[in-house]
């Protein structure tokens, strides 16, 4: 039986397993934590519980965070915005068409990784060498997509509220236009897409609820038979669980569905 604690590096970010061992810990506690590219700062978000999964196997948290390690970030931000001030003069001055938009740096200091968004292939071989004389540790460019410069950045979407995915959502779910046709919302695409310019992440949250509902709901165009005559349905109003009925004298009919006739 082991203790096993969630962890993650950014406010909206994964949240990964670690063996917390004896450590005892709550919620937003500061950790140092072992990781593939060596030692990394996280925070609890989930708190330690007992599991007996003894199949696979976990990092360790290796400490909480002392005053020195929180120095330390202090002093690794500094070095980001430094890196990233001088990255983007670097890129002005070779005209490089790309946007850099965030730089992280390693809690050993080992590594500067600079984030970017390009419309294609960049050759940053002269990039690299200007930053690796100026910092003297390894650098690494990575390209992602525009999703990511979103949740790094962060904005407010339509609904007036900070974006999902640099509030809380940890991993981006595919999002399709057939997800809006099943919510009945408009296929304007100012309308539906976040300031990404991608589909809005919202439309995946109660995509599956208006399934469920509209399985119980009659199709669109199929006949009722009414007391008043028959007709077809036109609209249907998931949320009210009412469908609009065209007569055949094209008056329109609102009826719940719990109350048709077939």
């Amino acid at each position: 039986m082991i203790k096993i604690a969630g962890v993650k590096f950014k406010t909206a970010g994964k949240i990964y397993d670690f063996n917390s061992s004896a450590f005892v810990l709550k919620e937003g506690d500061a950790v140092i934590v072992e990781t593939e590219q060596g030692l990394g700062f996280g925070k609890i978000a989930v708190p330690p519980s007992e599991t007996e999964n003894q199949d696979k196997t976990f990092k360790q948290i290796v400490r909480i965070a002392t005053k020195e390690d929180f120095l330390r970030m202090e002093e690794i931000r500094s070095l980001e915005n430094n890196a990233f001030d001088f990255c983007i003069r670097c890129i002005n001055d070779l005209d490089l068409l790309m946007n850099l938009f965030s730089v992280e740096c390693a809690f050993d200091r080992n590594k500067l990784t600079f984030f970017y968004t390009a419309d294609g292939r960049i050759d940053f071989r002269e990039l690299i060498k200007l930053l690796v004389k100026e910092f003297n540790i390894r650098i690494e460019m990575r390209q992602v997509g525009i999703r990511n410069l979103s949740k790094h950045c962060g904005g407010v979407g339509k609904c007036g509220r900070e974006i999902c995915c640099s509030s809380f959502l940890p991993a981006f779910d595919p999002v399709s236009i057939k997800m809006a046709k099943e919510q009945g919302l408009s296929l304007n695409p100012t309308k539906i897409s976040g300031v990404c310019g991608r589909l809005m992440c919202c439309l995946t949250f109660e995509n599956e609820t208006y399934k469920s509902l509209k399985r119980d709901m009659p199709k669109l165009g199929k006949k009722i038979n009414l007391k008043e005559g028959t007709g077809k349905v036109v609209r249907q109003n998931v949320l009210k669980e009412t469908v609009t009925i065209r007569m055949e004298d094209n008056t329109e009919i609102d009826r719940d569905i719990h109350n048709l006739d077939n």
